[in-house]
């Protein structure tokens, strides 16, 4: 074995160790002190209880067990389903009938606007073109009790406001001028919304229409939650341009024709997500009702560092339902930020390991993924970091490799454990190096005998 001293840029990191083995990684439960034993087996039946379609959703249902005392005090909701996750890691810290299928109502907006800006990423369209308004599109045509940006025939209108009408009043004939600026028609534009949700890994979430007004669309609590976090990480712009937009006026006097500038008729809507600005750090994403689903939302905060999205479906249709929903939303998230936060180590270089009968002599390490994970308020208060490394590396090896782990632990055990792997292709010397490296091998086996 041989150990190294390293040391950490951060200053509440103490007593950091990298640690070079030959002997495979211990079993995490080996890692996991005594006091916990009793959570990490409560977890096992936690986990194990839970519906099998959460593996299939993307998101990390294996929750550690270091969570699982603190996600034992989550409070009741009133709401059929929910699921609350780390926006950053992934990680689920609340789940209530999360694999249920709920139609998503206007939640299904968050799609269609993602497909747009997926449009706009690849440099196809941009936010200011000028969106032309075919009758399918018009306030008048949507279906009853519809909501509505009041889009009319004749209107100059931007896709970045169509983006607004679709975020702060929810507009369905917003949503059908979108998906119409994109697709061939609004059946072609559900059949992409469907296959984005297939390509993400959703199994469940399907879409007839881009508004969300059919019952016939359909997702759950854990898969909403999986494409949320996705679409922040790809769109994390739209929470400050779109989402969490308090106001929206339509049609000001540059939508209309000369005739109407005058007296544009414009009608100002309020955000229907009520927990703006009353919520400390909400900043999206969306509200949605039909009678067939009650009242939805995808609600997201900041606090400290440290963001958190709970995914609601199913409060009661009627009155006194979408006050359940907000209850529901401030309680799942206020617990959150009261019991968890988002912890991002710093980790200086790795060293190289030393590689046998290869061309190279040393193999370069890469982590598999982030180093951040989410952790109870009360833990990792400081960390140390032990790199611990399959040897001996014997060429030749493939680029991402698995060969090793990077743990992560406070005082009280194990906190994260990261894959190392290769950073690329390791090939094979040439036969004298093979040799020569093979008689060494043997005499260090023999003498760690």
């Amino acid at each position: 074995m041989r150990n190294e001293e390293l040391g950490m840029r951060n200053k509440t990191w103490l007593g950091n160790r990298r640690e070079v083995v030959r002997k495979p990684i211990p079993n995490s439960s080996l890692l996991i002190p005594n006091s916990l034993l009793f959570p990490f087996l409560f977890f096992i039946f936690y986990f194990f209880s839970l519906p099998f379609s959460f593996a299939q959703t993307g998101l990390d249902f294996n929750t550690p067990p270091i969570l699982v005392p603190a996600i034992e005090t989550a409070p009741e909701i009133g709401s059929r389903a929910a699921v609350v996750v780390d926006a950053e890691t992934g990680t689920v810290v609340y789940a209530k009938n999360a694999s249920d299928e709920i139609p998503p109502a206007s939640l299904a907006k968050l799609m269609t606007m993602h497909l747009v800006l997926n449009e706009v990423n690849e440099g196809r369209i941009t936010l200011d073109d000028i969106v032309p308004l075919g009758k399918e599109s018009w306030a008048v045509n949507q279906p009853p009790r519809s909501s509505l940006m009041f889009l009319a025939p004749g209107q100059k209108v931007t896709l970045r406001e169509l983006m607004l009408g679709l975020a702060v009043p929810s507009g369905n004939d917003a949503a059908v001028a979108a998906a119409l600026y994109i697709a061939p028609s609004v059946d072609d534009f559900a059949r992409m919304m469907t296959r984005e949700a297939r390509r993400m890994g959703l199994a469940k979430t399907t879409f007839v229409e881009p508004s969300g007004i059919s019952e016939d669309n359909m997702t759950s609590a854990a898969e909403f939650a999986a494409f949320c976090v996705e679409y922040l990480r790809l769109h994390p712009y739209t929470l400050s341009e779109f989402h969490s937009v308090r106001e929206f006026a339509f049609p000001k006097k540059e939508n209309v024709g000369e005739s109407l500038r005058n007296n544009p008729r414009t009608i100002v809507q309020l955000n229907r997500n009520n927990l703006l600005g009353t919520f400390p750090g909400a900043d999206g994403l969306k509200t949605g009702y039909i009678d067939e689903a009650g009242y939805n939302i995808a609600l997201t905060a900041q606090q400290k560092g440290t963001r958190f999205i709970a995914v609601i479906l199913g409060a009661p249709a009627g009155p006194g339902g979408a006050r359940i929903r907000d209850r529901d939303g401030t309680k799942l998230l206020s617990w959150a930020f009261e019991n968890f936060r988002t912890v991002r180590p710093e980790i200086p270089p790795l060293e190289p390991v030393r590689l046998w009968k290869g061309r190279d002599k040393q193999v370069a390490l890469r982590m598999l993924e982030s180093t951040a994970f989410t952790a109870p308020l009360d833990r990792a208060a400081s960390l140390r970091y032990a790199v611990r490394i399959n040897e001996p590396l014997i060429a030749p090896l493939s680029a991402s490799y698995p060969i090793g782990w990077l743990l992560l632990a406070d005082d009280e055990g194990e906190l994260r454990r990261v894959q190392l792997v290769t950073d690329r292709e390791y090939q094979q010397g040439n036969i004298f190096k093979r040799i020569w490296d093979s008689i060494r091998l043997l005499f260090q086996k023999k003498k760690e005998k």
